[in-house]
């Protein structure tokens, strides 16, 4: 599967969950369509985009399970994240209410719109291991009469642990409380129904498990809430709100959610149209046989490495999907993650959780088992010397 890949031949690439790696073909079909765009730039962006990303959300929500006009592209999840942020309406004494194993970048995200707004941002521990059937208990319980909005990952980024999203969204739909789910590691990595799932609010990237072009991913909103969204950028989409005019639809896009989200101005949509080129391929060099067999794998490597290692993982099997977190005794992730590098051409992330250190490994079918033994064999040179 590598030569798939434009992937380094001489790296031995296990980081698959950070930025993704993108294939051949999807990377030729983003070419073609950055060609097409500069044949007639005007006639591109002017008067067929929209229609293109019509099409192009149309196969990715039917493969999410969910429907084309509940979403929108946007460039990462982060970006969704802060979408929503800045979306809602929160007032002096309310919180947001979240975990303490999310995404640095969305804990600064809410750190800073609630201390804005006079509002508190306030995280429930979910301590290690993880027993999956009380997150949900933890955080429901934790809920406030302030409690405006309950923010969780699906796949956490430090720790690659599976949330059980569907119950706590259900149980605090019964609550009035609103849900914002951060699925930046779940699209092609595990099966997804959108709106089976019940958040009101889920995005997700494309560029990781699904392979597609860096740039792409998606903000799903349920149809009550798309009023309340506002894009960070207020452009064109905007113009039929306030004056009535409707000649910028060609290209803005034919719905609330469309116009606001999706059209920003001039810039490259190659990524999101080469979605459907990434699915194609994903059906039929991955999907659910492949995901089930880099599943086994990875938590075979995780096993073998705490055995050896007098250690344990932090969750049971079903945990963890193609990404699991190897637990070492070492104390320096910086130091280490460069080490695995520099000395042993192994790309992969470590990431540090409490006062816990984690080689988090992510596995897939152009890694071979020459691979995962030379991590194995690095990581145990490296934390006995620590």
């Amino acid at each position: 599967m590598k030569d798939q890949f434009v992937l380094d031949p001489h790296l031995v690439f296990l980081n698959h969950g950070s930025f993704g790696a993108c294939p051949r073909v999807v990377l030729d079909a983003q070419w073609q369509w950055q060609l097409e765009m500069e044949r007639n730039p005007v006639a591109f962006l002017g008067r067929r985009s929209a229609d293109l990303l019509k099409q192009s959300r149309q196969r990715l929500a039917a493969f999410l399970g969910a429907q084309t006009h509940d979403v929108s592209f946007v460039t990462n999840a982060t970006t969704g994240v802060n979408l929503v942020a800045h979306s809602l309406v929160l007032r002096p004494g309310d919180e947001v209410l979240a975990t303490t194993h999310e995404y640095g970048a969305c804990d600064v995200t809410w750190e800073r719109v609630c201390a804005a707004q006079g509002a508190h941002y306030r995280r429930v521990d979910i301590p290690l291991p993880l027993d999956a059937q009380s997150v949900a208990d933890r955080l429901l319980a934790a809920i406030t009469p302030r409690t405006r909005l309950l923010f969780l990952s699906h796949i956490t980024s430090t720790t690659a642990l599976i949330f059980p999203v569907e119950d706590v969204c259900a149980r605090a739909r019964e609550l009035g409380v609103k849900t914002l789910v951060d699925g930046a590691h779940a699209p092609a990595h595990i099966p997804l129904h959108l709106d089976a799932l019940g958040a009101d609010f889920y995005t997700g990237n494309c560029h990781k498990w699904m392979c597609a072009p860096k740039g792409s991913a998606f903000l799903h909103a349920r149809s009550e809430h798309h009023a309340e969204l506002h894009a960070t950028v207020i452009s064109w989409g905007y113009a039929a709100e306030t004056s009535g005019h409707t000649g910028f639809d060609a290209y803005t896009g034919s719905t609330l959610m469309e116009r606001r989200l999706q059209w920003q101005g001039t810039r490259d949509l190659s990524a999101w149209l080469s979605v459907p080129a990434a699915l194609d391929f994903w059906h039929q060099h991955l999907g659910p046989r492949s995901a089930r067999e880099s599943h086994e794998r990875a938590v075979s490597l995780m096993h073998q490495w705490c055995q050896g290692a007098g250690l344990s993982p932090i969750g049971q099997d079903d945990d963890f999907a193609q990404m699991v977190p190897l637990p070492v005794r070492h104390g320096n992730a910086a130091q280490l993650r460069q080490q695995l590098s520099d000395d042993w051409g192994i790309e992969v992330p470590v990431t540090q959780h409490g006062d816990q250190t984690f080689v988090r490994v992510s596995v897939q079918p152009y890694n071979s088992e020459a691979d995962l033994a030379r991590l194995l064999t690095a990581l145990q040179a490296l934390c006995e010397s620590a």
